[in-house]
């Protein structure tokens, strides 16, 4: 139940003032709103003033912990909004050409003081310790402005820096062209007709509750923020700052999205089954659940090296002393597959094996075996799921590379080899993985990776072929059919090619369709047709078999 819920509508003039004094939480996510977010409040503030300048502006929402009758308030969801609503204020403070005026917005970005009150001057709002100062600096303080926006500006050591001085520069290019009388107007605007509805409670666990439901502007907010909450926010304060930057040094590093993906498969490897319910929800009963009181302990030993791993496997960057280049081959292997399921299992093995470079190949190897075997036969990502769930429980287990789930039965080879006897090229995931597999194996050159912006599966034999055309005499109806989209008729080109000359004869075709630019062919699949006197059933009965051969000694498929 929430305790002592409180929300009211403030104009920004009460927003802004001594009532509140707004901190930012360690724990909390950086500064990110884009300049796109940026315009888009100086857009709908710009409408507002040009539409009704004073009818009431409806901002959004905050949420805050609050005692009832102190002015300290940290910063639970708002951050985004009272520091980008700062950076305008400074800017319209900054390019007054009226020092009252300029005055009286500066009361709105800092406390002034009163000896009175037992008040002293302080900004009105305190951001995280990693961007405090520079925001000081910079936005806060009178003057700082003029050398953010300046080029170069100063140096920004963090994305959260960077966003800041953006949208400063933006805010600043755009008003610098209004004049001093519409930018009067819109402070005015923002002043006395902007409105925040401000959520107070003094309870941290309700806001919580409340901050993961209230974000209807801006960022969006991801499960992370609030799983970033609730593990940082109850470390002691004492080593808060400590772990934010452990947290937000992990994040950085992966990207926002791949940090965001990361918790998924932190789930899968903790629970080693599909998700029925929404990651915010299952994370913190089933995961997070087992490190009460031991949040130190999720960020050292879990986040942390579950960040450094899946670092390593993005960007295929093992290191070893010996063996290094086989685990990244087979990782770049991996990586080209139609789904990223696979990925939890890889992330346990480098998590608890990642320094035995001759362990990590042999099961990646494995693995790649057994997801290349499901993505033939085209299992959906429940299935996939299922799967990968019971080799983590293997390998949790202990059975390490002899667990059963890691390997292929007699009939899951069968079947995977008849799905490539099949008309693959129907399959548009799995023929791209399959021909760049089997053109690894023909070039002889394990771990060969191509370049190429575009990669396209192209027929020998076209699949229309004009009622003139040598093809129609060379195949006959029947045999057409069965082979167009047979693995021996398909070949790769690093690019896209125009659908009149797909139809040419087959000698034509190898000149100007299948070769490259000063003759250079990029792919050893399309070096082998050009090679090729002539394009007949019976070659391609040797080529079919020939590719399947090859394929399934490189997945080990003697079934």
């Amino acid at each position: 139940m929430v305790k002592k819920l409180e929300a009211h509508e403030r104009q920004i003039s009460k927003v802004l003032s001594s009532d509140y004094d707004y901190r930012i939480p360690a724990y909390q996510r950086p500064y990110a709103w884009e300049t796109e977010q940026a315009m888009e409040l100086l857009d709908d503030l710009t409408q507002a003033l040009d539409t009704n300048p004073e009818e009431p502006y409806f901002l959004g929402s905050i949420v805050l912990v609050k005692p009832h009758d102190d002015p300290a308030a940290e910063v639970i969801d708002g951050q985004q909004r009272l520091t980008t609503l700062t950076i305008l204020l400074s800017v319209l403070r900054e390019l007054s050409e009226n020092s009252q005026f300029a005055d009286n917005i500066d009361q709105r970005i800092r406390e002034q003081g009163d000896l009175l009150q037992d008040i002293e001057p302080k900004p009105r709002l305190t951001l995280r310790e990693r961007d405090r100062d520079f925001f000081r600096t910079y936005v806060q303080e009178p003057g700082g402005l003029e050398h953010l926006v300046s080029n170069p500006g100063p140096a920004t050591t963090n994305d959260a820096q960077v966003a800041l001085r953006a949208n400063a520069c933006v805010f600043h290019e755009q008003l610098s062209g209004w004049t001093e009388r519409r930018r009067v107007a819109l402070a005015k605007l923002i002043d006395r007709w902007t409105y925040l509805v401000v959520v107070t409670t003094p309870d941290l666990d309700s806001a919580h509750r409340i901050f993961s439901v209230m974000n209807d502007r801006g960022l969006d907010l991801r499960p992370t923020d609030n799983f970033k909450a609730q593990v940082v926010g109850e470390i002691p304060e004492e080593d808060q700052d400590t772990y934010t930057t452990k947290w937000e040094d992990a994040e950085q590093e992966l990207g926002r999205d791949a940090f965001s993906m990361l918790f998924t498969h932190l789930r899968m490897i903790f629970v080693r089954r599909r998700a029925p319910r929404e990651l915010l929800k299952e994370f913190p009963e089933l995961v997070l659940s087992q490190y009460t009181g031991r949040q130190r302990q999720f960020v050292d030993d879990v986040l942390e090296p579950y960040a450094a791993a899946y670092y390593v496997l993005l960007t295929r960057s093992y290191k070893s002393a010996v063996g290094a280049e086989n685990v990244n081959l087979w990782l770049r292997r991996l990586a080209q597959l139609d789904n990223a399921d696979w990925q939890p299992p890889a992330l346990w093995a480098l998590r608890h094996h990642g320094a035995d470079a001759g362990w990590m190949s042999q099961f990646l190897e494995r693995l790649e075996r057994l997801a290349a075997s499901l993505l033939i036969r085209r299992f959906g990502p429940t299935e996939r799921q299922l799967r990968y769930g019971a080799v983590l429980r293997g390998l949790d287990a202990g059975e390490g590379l002899r667990s059963a789930a890691l390997d292929l039965t007699a009939e899951e080879q069968q079947h995977t080899m008849t799905a490539l006897d099949g008309e693959i090229y129907r399959q548009a995931r799995v023929r791209r993985y399959t021909l760049l597999r089997l053109d690894e194996e023909l070039a002889a050159a394990p771990g060969v990776s191509y370049d190429h912006k575009i990669i396209t599966v192209e027929h020998v034999l076209p699949q229309t072929p004009a009622a003139t055309s040598e093809w129609r005499e060379l195949f006959t109806d029947r045999e057409r059919a069965y082979w167009t989209h047979r693995l021996a008729n398909l070949v790769l080109l690093n690019r896209s090619k125009n659908a009149q000359a797909q139809n040419y004869d087959f000698t034509q075709k190898k000149a100007k369709y299948f070769t490259g630019k000063k003759g250079v062919v990029a792919f050893a699949l399309t070096s082998q047709v050009i090679a090729t006197a002539e394009w007949s059933p019976r070659l391609l009965e040797r080529r079919q078999h020939d590719a399947l051969e090859l394929l399934a000694k490189a997945w080990d498929l003697s079934a």
